[in-house]
């Protein structure tokens, strides 16, 4: 058995590592949360990295995952060694190629991060839904728990696939082991070139089309043929389990680690069994590890590592006799089935077990949280001989088939350490944790977790770190909810959200706060520096943006609280931390140029002088930071109920009532976050102001506007409110406003500014200056005061009410500029058909919605399809629009030959003769007509 060096990777890279290994070429597209495998593997194959057999991969981008799966088919078909890596939307569109890949036996193996497949919605985070539908293709169907896993379990793949000629699907959830860091022992090339089989690799080759030995496949079955050409294959799926756990062998022989197709954990005396596949089977056997030992309960698990073939034959002989009840858990919703697919394999393969009691339910759809205390709530509802089709992980107050969870466990191993750390997207702190993790792992001999939770804004949105550290095995598969050690990096989500109610006694908080020593107890609110006093937390606070800025970093605070948190975690010995700081800095830098090196360098060695302990009151003290009012005091509903709660990132706690049955949302609700997460935001300097309105025309987020406001409803105006006599405009006012909490501080408006109108300073400062008054002042003036202007050129058209505004994206997007624009010019009567990808998560992420109403409560409709449909899905609504159209005119035809009121025929004549006209008397004639139309239907009922 071979020794093999460790390494903190995550599962994407476990993943790559294998398929590198083996193939020859790769056909790729990239799709959340796959990408990183088609990454690594092109940025391998650029440096000239070798596969097993001493070559470079052939790495080949096509123009959808439809085109990879083309590509794919034709490289096997040709006799080359092909991999792709996918998920979701894009398993869906290799389907049609899987179906003929099999059919063909052509050996491949395609690796996928399950996740989520849109129905209501899209999500990118992980389920089973998108393997499910693959599992009728013909790939056998591997699941893999864990990083290490991936590794190993790409290498059985990689080698029974060649042996039955079956083509393979490799899969592991999406983020959840794709995006988690763990320390494994990496697999080197060498073992891989033992285990191959060079014979099978010229077999394959020799089936290959060629025109020194041509051949045809078959392109047509007629029905005398085709379903006896289907039954051509049954013997190789038949044995094909049996080579899998050949193979799976052959792979411990070489690394100690024993895998089965289907592997039992538990008591030998089990009586209650769950079946599962996937991350959540290690949550489980974590659980059922205290379980047993803890309570005495009897209590395994069954791991189906082989999802397809599907054998009966290899479940069956490692179940306990004990054991008569299962309880089968599906990541994945069925809709109309008796069951969801893993259950109803199971209880195929158990129907000789006349005495085995048998329910499945859902866990963890779209990476929904799968916790120890959810474990121990599906073990007491199959003791209990509960109902089937239950679910656990939610709140289903409709159709009530969700679990209680009426007791709550603590399952991680003693000595392990676990911590969180709040960050802003763009900031760096996901970045920095990653370093860390692997710092820890690759210099400790400790165990290693890091998994990291992001919202859906491009940047600027919240990002939370989880890591884990000990001497124990790791199998925790959920967030850390009980923490050692919390830092927040970005003083705006004080209030906002619960930092530290899950600290643990003795713990430690790391702020980054430009507040002094002095100042920052205070400036807590009173329920965190009661958390402090009473559980006796240390308190560290660092002004890491100040530091980040005097060394050039802007707003990536990073570096500082990374150093921070290893000075202060005592982890590692300090200068021991701060070298291998500075060494992962050269790493993660260099490519950046020696000038970007040294300013993190610099960074580094500010922070011990920087960072400062907070003493502690030992008492609660008057003083305090209010909680944020998060949504309006006499909001209600949707509002309060749902949009709230997920602001405030408790939105695990909404119930299945509170959600639409298809998906849709109202829209304009964006400008109720204020997310304040802009450390700058622009000053207006009125004395140098041309009044181009060029600012708002490029403000990515509609954060800077401009209005012409009539003096009589400048009377209740702030003091701080300055304005500036119009030009062109006789008797108006002309004003450039800066939301400042909704500002993402990307100066782009100041960049474009021709006279240098406006500068960029502290928000706080603005704040304190009115700018918070002022634009909520603003906010209420009217909207669309054009004056002389036209919308049809630069300065008119930003006098007009932006219907896009606040979105999630990046700061100093390219895309939202134009989107605004055109809601400006056509918002109150746009239907918007947005395309999968950037603009459709910045669009359309739920619960907030960019897309706002004018005065009139009109502005855009907006829905997304799919990422290739997009033209198609337009165009059917415009033949749809056209049809309503066509409708409409054929009833005001009719009308038109009845008796109806004089003033109404003549609004309807009106409409029929200028039919296509979309200018403001057209929009007037179409007003007149709906205030006419109530009385004539009164009429006509009455007649």
């Amino acid at each position: 058995m071979a020794k093999f060096p460790k390494a903190t990777m995550d599962g994407n890279s476990a993943a790559a590592h294998v398929a590198y290994a083996f193939a020859e070429v790769a056909a790729i597209y990239p799709i959340t949360p796959s990408s990183g495998m088609g990454e690594l593997s092109d940025a391998w194959a650029a440096e000239g990295r070798k596969n097993i057999n001493g070559t470079t991969v052939d790495v080949i981008e096509l123009q959808s995952e439809a085109g990879a799966a083309g590509a794919v088919h034709g490289s096997l078909s040709a006799g080359a060694l092909t991999t792709t890596f996918t998920a979701s939307q894009g398993l869906m569109l290799m389907l049609p190629n899987m179906h003929k890949i099999a059919g063909e036996m052509l050996p491949t193996v395609f690796y996928v991060t399950a996740r989520s497949l849109a129905a209501q919605s899209l999500s990118i985070f992980g389920d089973h839904s998108d393997v499910m539908s693959a599992r009728n293709t013909g790939f056998a169907l591997i699941a893999c728990n864990s990083v290490q896993e991936v590794m190993d379990l790409s290498v059985v793949a990689q080698l029974a696939t060649m042996k039955t000629s079956i083509p393979f699907l490799v899969f592991f959830d999406g983020f959840r082991t794709s995006h988690e860091l763990q320390k494994i022992e990496v697999i080197d090339y060498e073992t891989m070139k033992e285990l191959d089989d060079g014979e099978l690799i010229e077999a394959f080759r020799a089936r290959a089309l060629s025109p020194d030995k041509p051949r045809v496949k078959v392109g047509q079955h007629a029905p005398d043929v085709y379903f006896q050409g289907r039954e051509t294959t049954n013997r190789q799926y038949m044995e094909a389990t049996d080579v899998i756990a050949e193979k799976m062998n052959e792979v411990a022989a070489k690394t100690g680690r024993s895998y089965k197709p289907f592997d039992y954990v538990g008591l030998p005396e089990a009586e209650h069994v769950i079946v599962a596949m996937g991350s959540g089977c290690e949550t489980i056997e974590e659980a059922i590890g205290y379980l047993n030992e803890k309570r005495g309960m009897k209590l395994g698990l069954l791991k189906v590592r082989v999802y397809r073939p599907f054998s009966a034959k290899h479940m069956l002989e490692v179940i306990p006799a004990s054991v008569k009840n299962f309880a089968v858990l599906d990541r994945t919703k069925e809709p109309g089935s008796l069951g969801e697919p893993l259950y109803l394999d199971v209880v195929a393969a158990l129907k000789d077990r006349k005495d085995a009691f048998v329910i499945g339910g859902r866990y963890g759809l779209s990476s929904k949280e799968f916790t120890p205390t959810m474990v121990l709530a599906v073990y007491k509802h199959l003791m209990a001989k509960g109902f089937h089709g239950f679910t656990v992980g939610i709140e289903d107050d409709v159709t009530n088939l969700s679990l209680p969870l009426d007791e709550v466990i603590d399952t991680i191993p003693e000595g392990t350490h676990n911590m969180k750390f709040w960050g802003l997207g763009s900031d760096g702190t996901v970045g920095a944790n990653k370093n860390s993790i692997k710092i820890i792992g690759d210099n400790t001999d400790m165990n290693v977790q890091g998994y990291f939770q992001y919202d859906s804004k491009k940047s600027g949105g919240i990002t939370r770190s989880h890591l884990r550290f000990g001497k124990s095995p790791i199998h925790s598969q959920y967030l850390v909810t009980s923490e050692d050690f919390v830092a927040c990096h970005n003083q705006a989500f004080i209030g906002r959200f619960n930092l530290l109610g899950n600290i643990k006694e003795n713990g430690v908080f790391l702020l980054n706060s430009f507040w002094s020593r002095d100042e920052a107890f205070y400036n807590l609110t009173q329920d965190m520096q009661k958390i402090i006093i009473d559980r006796k937390i240390k308190f560290y606070n660092i002004d890491g943006l100040k530091i980040a800025e005097e060394v050039g970093l802007g707003g990536r605070v990073n570096t500082v609280m990374q150093t921070a948190f290893f000075l202060i975690s005592g982890i590692l010995e300090r200068n021991e931390a701060i070298k291998l700081i500075k060494q992962s800095i050269h790493d993660t830098y260099a490519s950046k140029g020696d000038a970007v090196v040294q300013m993190n360098l610099d960074a580094v060695d500010r922070v011990d002088e920087a960072l400062v302990e907070i003493e502690v009151p030992a008492t609660l003290p008057e003083k305090h930071a209010p909680n944020k009012q998060l949504v309006p005091a006499d909001a209600t509903g949707f509002v309060r109920d749902v949009i709230e709660p997920i602001m405030r990132e408790e939105g695990d706690k909404i119930k299945v009532s509170q959600m639409t049955t298809d998906g849709y949302v109202m829209s304009g609700t964006a400008k109720l976050e204020k997310r304040r997460v802009a450390p700058f935001a622009p000053h207006w300097l009125d004395d140098k102001c041309i009044q181009c309105n060029q600012c708002s025309f490029v403000c990515p987020h509609a954060a800077i506007r401009t209005k012409l406001i009539a003096e009589e409803d400048l009377k209740d105006a702030p003091a701080s409110f300055n304005t500036l006599k119009a030009t062109g405009a006789e008797g108006y006012r002309y004003k450039v406003q800066t939301y400042i909490d909704d500002c993402q501080s990307c100066s782009v408006c100041v960049n474009e500014c021709p006279r240098q109108a406006l500068v960029m300073k502290p928000i706080e400062e603005e704040r304190e200056k009115g700018e918070q008054a002022n634009y909520e002042f603003f906010e209420k003036l009217p909207n669309d005061v054009m004056a002389n202007f036209k919308e049809t050129n630069v300065k008119g058209s930003q006098f007009k009410q932006p219907l896009l505004e606040f979105s999630g994206a990046c700061a100093g997007c390219g895309e939202t500029p134009y989107i605004k624009l055109l809601t400006q010019l056509y918002g109150d009567r746009m239907i918007v058909a947005n395309a999968t990808g950037c603009s459709s998560i910045w669009g359309g992420t739920f619960p907030t919605i960019p897309y706002a109403v004018n005065k009139d409560g009109k502005g855009p409709a907006w829905a997304n399809s799919l990422f290739e449909d997009n033209a198609e899905y337009g165009f059917g609504m415009r033949l749809a629009v056209n049809s309503h159209r066509k409708l409409l005119k054929f009833a005001i035809e009719n009308l038109m030959g009845k008796e109806i009121a004089p003033a109404l025929k003549e609004a309807l004549g009106y409409a029929l003769e200028n039919w296509d006209k979309v200018d403001s008397d057209a929009k007037a004639n179409a007003e007149k007509i709906k205030a006419l139309l109530p009385k004539a239907l009164t009429d006509a009922c009455e007649g």
